[in-house]
């Protein structure tokens, strides 16, 4: 499912409902709403970003990819490796959103070259303002390189 209607500045991956219905409540708090594309497993982001399947008529990379790990059909270390190993988006900023406290998939993630990587909040409010902050953050401030920005 697509909440665009503009170009896509947030890719959100995301497996389960409640998570992503409140990061896009955040995200629209602020104003960042219209630019999310939603997507519910890892094979359903490759798609996105490769722009195959469903997505074939998609344009451009968004900012940012905000990728849970623990997802169906493809996990996320999975399309974290496919995004690196592929030179179109081989710099694509991704944050690593996730449940997971696992000090492997840390150290794994970053090895990869993640971006970022945050843990999930537990308390509704926190998950909320941690997503809104990078939201707002990747779009607002960080710059990205510019074989990504007229992509």
């Amino acid at each position: 499912m697509i909440f665009k209607e503009s170009i896509v500045q947030i890719l959100l991956v995301e497996d389960n409902p409640d998570d992503a219905e409140l990061a896009l409540h955040a995200l629209r708090k602020h104003n960042l709403a219209n630019q999310i594309a939603w997507v519910k497993d890892g094979e359903e982001a490759l798609e996105f970003l490769f722009h195959r399947g469903q997505y074939i008529n998609n344009e451009g990379l968004p900012k940012v990819v905000m990728l849970d790990l623990r997802l169906p059909k493809l996990d996320g270390i999975d399309v974290l490796k496919a995004l690196r190993a592929n030179p179109d988006t081989h710099e694509l900023p991704v944050v690593v959103l996730t449940s997971s406290k696992e000090e492997r998939d840390v150290v794994e993630s970053y090895k990869l070259g993640v971006n970022s990587y945050v843990s999930k909040p537990v308390v509704f409010k926190e998950f909320a303002e941690t997503v809104a902050t990078l939201g707002l953050y990747w779009i607002l401030i960080n710059r990205v390189p510019p074989e990504i920005a007229g992509k």
